[in-house]
């Protein structure tokens, strides 16, 4: 690469850290009870435009609840991690709760899974070590956990559970009923901010009418006021999945058979 290229792209990705620091206005956000003291430190990537847009809605001091669809490999976990770290730098948040149904992707069941509860639960954790892995420039995920500024576990133990300066991740959300849903949106305190990832194309829920939850979600907060009560969506399609030329081919190839049926 040419010293040319590496001031082009140096410069591309300060206009990105600066274009987020913009959005984050810490003073207009409620107050954060328990601020990360050194920052994380995080990769640099080249953001397409459609990912600079998603951040300019996620990271908008005015967004509340951020609905997000779109197919396997565009990178909507990722892209909301991502944010969640850039939220705990700016102080903004305290950390980041990923949650998760605790459905199986299999027509058949694993059944008893070994060990104590923690054991259980990180199968559950793969997909967000994954993510942090991929984000992380000089720390570990089990170093964040350790310091509990990242935690993980399935919706059905968010009843009752009340929420401040925390960013909530509902990960696979295709799999949740609505009533899982709708337990996490009620969590939310001052200050916290919620992600709802999902691609209707790939549940696992058995049973029919259990199905569209996120849909039907969309579509209740998709007027006017809920958008000034700060809850927006966001859509991803075939042409944003970033995984693999293969995956959006066979995304295309799946999507266009089942509108053909």
């Amino acid at each position: 690469m040419s010293n040319k290229e590496s001031r082009s792209r140096s410069k591309e990705k300060e206009q990105v850290r600066k274009q987020i620091s913009e959005e984050l206005c810490p003073e207009d956000f409620f107050k954060n009870p328990n601020p990360i003291l050194t920052p994380i430190k995080l990769k640099e990537f080249n953001w397409t435009d459609k990912q600079k847009e998603f951040f300019k809605i996620a990271l908008d001091k005015n967004t509340k609840i951020m609905f997000i669809d779109g197919p396997a490999g565009s990178s909507k976990t990722l892209l909301s991690v991502y944010c969640g770290l850039q939220l705990i730098n700016m102080k903004v948040s305290s950390d980041i709760m990923y949650l998760r149904s605790a459905v199986e992707s299999s027509d058949s069941k694993l059944g008893f899974l070994p060990g104590s509860a923690e054991e259980k639960l990180k199968y559950f954790n793969l997909p967000l070590i994954d993510k942090l892995d991929e984000l992380l420039k000089s720390t570990s995920p089990e170093k964040l956990m350790e310091k509990k500024r990242v935690s993980i576990f399935p919706v059905n133990f968010a009843r009752g559970m009340n929420w401040n300066s925390k960013v909530v991740i509902l990960d696979e959300a295709q799999n949740s009923t609505e009533k899982e849903i709708i337990t996490v949106l009620t969590r939310m305190g001052k200050g916290s901010k919620c992600f709802v990832l999902a691609d209707p194309m790939q549940t696992d829920i058995k049973y029919q009418e259990k199905h569209g939850a996120f849909n039907k979600m969309c579509k209740i907060f998709s007027d006017e006021e809920s958008y000034e009560k700060g809850i927006r969506t966001f859509k991803f399609t075939e042409d944003d999945i970033m995984r693999s030329e293969l995956v959006k081919f066979l995304i295309k190839k799946l999507r266009k058979h089942k509108d053909e049926q």
